[in-house]
């Protein structure tokens, strides 16, 4: 079984009283991860699942005669797709102000609705953790940098959700089962969606749109749907995992744009299976929008598993230099161009290197990548 570097950050927090709270994409290995940390415990434990009524129906009373028959002699409560129970917040403060030494773990695919009923109650009482599905890293520490070198094509067009990973030569049904019964669930669930051909036709227009600028109005245009939709949809996407945003950088120039967007998909895998596009690398025309979202969601997991906090950006102007990718950390500024072919390097704006001085650029390319997954070679 593949380690996952998120188990060790909780389990340094182990004897802390706080509940764990575990967000992230449906099938990206939760369940399977806190039943890992529950095993190592050796302690009587509880599996509540959200997505059973009766379960939803007995967490609804929110009575502690009812915890307390439900708890049982356990140690460990581990509450899975908590979104989906109506109170889950103050269902997990009452376990933590009335049974000393029960260990929650809660894991929940959608940050809107979990994040939502546990932030008020849970103030001061929580860890909360984003699983994504594997990662680069991950997988060099499962079977050596060597061999995960080697199936760099094959990760960029399958991407890294463990039953792909796990199930060789079932990439493509899977990707098309996840992105047909998981990708809309959560949203359909939570929110009143009635346009749901829309909504798909929106994720498919993102996905060609990958490492460019959003527009909503252009979206709106492709879509049939109108600005304000389309960015509650865009919301909506994010929150349940399935892509993330980033902001441009503007702090020094006239020219530099203010309130431009770029999106990408957690999972390159999951992003392909959105417009069926499972060419090998060298029949594709989107190479380069592959490996920038490819490298910028497994930045993201280096940053989460690793606690590295800063700020992300994508920078450009008006006259159209730009940067594919800008992080901000205690104070120093670093700028990122993503090339897949190392061959066609561009110098750096003068512009940027100007308005902020002691920047530092790098080329992020298959022969110089490691370092910016925190990988030794």
């Amino acid at each position: 079984m593949v380690e996952r570097l998120l188990e060790h950050n909780i389990l340094k927090h182990w004897d802390d009283p706080k509940a764990i709270i575990i967000l992230g994409p449906r099938q990206s290995g939760k369940t399977t991860l806190v039943n890992s940390i529950a095993k190592r415990k050796e302690l009587p434990m509880q599996f509540w699942s959200g997505d059973d009524f009766s379960i939803r129906s007995m967490l609804g009373t929110i009575a502690i005669a009812t915890l307390k028959t439900m708890i049982g002699g356990s140690k460990i409560i581990i509450i899975d797709e908590a979104q989906r129970i109506e109170n889950i917040g103050l269902c997990i403060k009452m376990i933590i102000d009335h049974f000393p030494g029960v260990k929650v773990l809660a894991t929940g695919s959608s940050s809107f609705e979990l994040s939502n009923r546990v932030n008020e109650p849970m103030t001061g009482r929580k860890w909360e953790y984003l699983l994504l599905p594997f990662s680069f890293k991950e997988m060099v520490g499962d079977h050596g940098l060597a061999k995960e070198k080697t199936l760099l094509e094959q990760r960029m067009i399958y991407g890294y959700y463990p039953d792909v990973v796990n199930n060789p030569g079932q990439e493509k049904e899977i990707l098309k089962q996840l992105a047909d019964s998981y990708l809309y669930k959560d949203i359909l669930l939570m929110e009143r969606i009635n346009k749901t051909d829309r909504l798909e036709k929106l994720v498919q227009a993102l996905a060609f749109q990958v490492g460019n600028e959003v527009s909503y109005n252009e979206l709106g245009q492709i879509t049939g749907l109108d600005n304000q939709t389309v960015e509650r949809y865009i919301d909506l996407l994010e929150k349940a995992f399935v892509i993330f945003r980033i902001g441009s950088l503007s702090r020094n120039l006239r020219n530099e744009l203010k309130k431009s967007r770029k999106i990408y998909f957690y999972d390159n895998g999951l992003r392909n299976a959105i417009i069926n596009a499972f060419n090998p690398l060298s029949l594709r025309t989107d190479i380069g929008q592959l490996w920038e979202n490819f490298m910028m969601s497994e930045r993201l997991k280096y940053l989460k598993t690793h606690d590295v906090w800063c700020s992300r950006f994508f920078w450009r102007t008006t006259a159209q230099q730009e940067i594919d990718y800008v992080e901000e950390s205690e104070g120093k500024t670093f700028g990122y161009e993503f090339k897949w072919n190392p061959n066609l390097k561009k110098s750096f704006p003068k512009a940027f290197i100007n308005a902020y001085p002691g920047s530092e650029t790098s080329y992020i390319t298959p022969d110089s990548f490691f370092p910016f997954l925190g990988i030794d070679k």
